[in-house]
C-alpha cells in the first residue's frame, strides 16, 4: 500500500511472478539436459582438434585454381537454367493455386481450400535437396530432376505469399466492379489481379533469387549444375578447384541478388 492508502503498482501478480520463474527454471533445466545429451554423443577430441584441421584445410585451398574456371562456365550456366526454369514452372502452378487457397477467391472454402492448403504446406515442408534425391531416383541424374526439385519446392512459397496478398486486397475496388454487374471472372480480372500483380512480381523475382542459391547444391545428389563439379572436386581432394567453385558461386549469387533488387525496385 502507498502512503495514500492506494494499492502499490506491481508489474505482475505474485502468482504470475511464480509462473515466470517456473518457466525460466524449466527452460534452464531443458537447456542443461540438451547439453548433457549432446555432450555424451560428441567426440570432444575432434572438437578440440577442429581449429588445426580447419587451418590445414584452408591452407590447402589456396591459391585457387584459376585455370579451372574454364570448365565451370557450362555447369554454372546449367545451374542458372535450373533455377530459372524451375521458378517459371512454379509460377505457372503456384499462381492459380494461390487463388484457390485465398478465402475470398476460392470456389469452395470447405473442400477446395483445405486441399490446396495441404499441397502448399507439403511443398514448403520438403527441402529442394530432398526433392532432388527422390527425383534423381525417378528420372535419373541430370537437369530435369533439378528443375522439378526447384519447382516443387517453390510452388508452396509462391502460392502462400500470393494467397496472403490476395486476402489483403482492398475490398472497395472489388465492390465497385461488382456493382457494375460484372461476372465473377471479370471481378477477378479487373479488381483482384491488378492489385496483386506488383506483389506477385516481387515474390517471383525473390524466389528466383533464392533458387539460384539452392540450385548450386542440387548437383551434390546428381541433379545437374555446378554442384556436380563441386562433388567431383571434393571427392578427388582438389581443394584449389573447390575454392574456385566457391568464388564462382559467390559471384553468381551476388549478381542475382543485385538483379533481384533492381527488378523488385522497378516493379514495386
Amino acid at each position: 500500500m502507498t502512503a495514500e492508502g492506494l494499492p502499490a503498482w506491481r508489474r505482475r501478480a505474485p502468482r504470475q511472478d511464480l509462473m515466470v520463474w517456473a518457466g525460466w527454471l524449466a527452460a534452464l533445466a531443458l537447456t542443461l539436459a540438451c547439453f548433457e545429451f549432446i555432450s555424451g554423443r560428441t567426440i570432444w577430441a575432434f572438437v578440440w582438434d577442429a581449429p588445426t584441421q580447419g587451418a590445414d584445410l584452408i591452407g590447402r585451398m589456396f591459391p585457387p585454381s584459376w585455370g579451372y574456371v574454364d570448365q565451370l562456365w557450362k555447369p554454372m550456366w546449367d545451374t542458372i537454367n535450373i533455377a530459372t526454369l524451375g521458378t517459371a514452372l512454379a509460377i505457372v502452378v503456384g499462381f492459380p493455386l494461390a487463388f484457390l487457397a485465398a478465402h475470398n477467391t476460392t470456389p469452395s472454402v470447405l473442400f477446395v481450400r483445405p486441399v490446396v492448403l495441404f499441397v502448399i504446406v507439403a511443398s514448403r515442408s520438403i527441402n529442394s535437396l530432398i526433392w532432388a534425391l527422390i527425383l534423381v531416383i525417378v528420372f535419373g541424374p541430370g537437369m530435369l530432376a533439378g528443375i522439378l526439385a526447384i519447382a516443387l519446392r517453390s510452388v508452396g512459397f509462391i502460392a502462400k505469399l500470393l494467397y496472403e496478398a490476395i486476402e489483403e486486397i482492398d475490398r472497395t475496388q472489388v465492390e465497385a466492379v461488382t456493382a457494375t454487374g460484372a461476372s465473377r471472372a471479370q471481378v477477378l480480372g479487373w479488381a483482384i489481379v491488378p492489385q496483386v500483380m506488383p506483389a506477385f512480381a516481387g515474390i517471383s523475382v525473390f524466389r528466383w533469387d533464392i533458387n539460384i542459391r539452392e540450385a548450386t547444391v542440387l548437383g551434390l545428389v546428381g541433379a545437374g549444375g555446378i554442384g556436380m563439379q563441386l562433388q567431383a572436386s571434393i571427392n578427388t581432394l582438389a581443394w584449389p578447384q573447390v575454392t574456385m567453385i566457391f568464388i564462382l558461386i559467390l559471384g553468381t549469387v551476388a549478381v542475382s541478388e543485385w538483379l533481384s533488387a533492381r527488378v523488385r525496385h522497378a516493379v514495386i
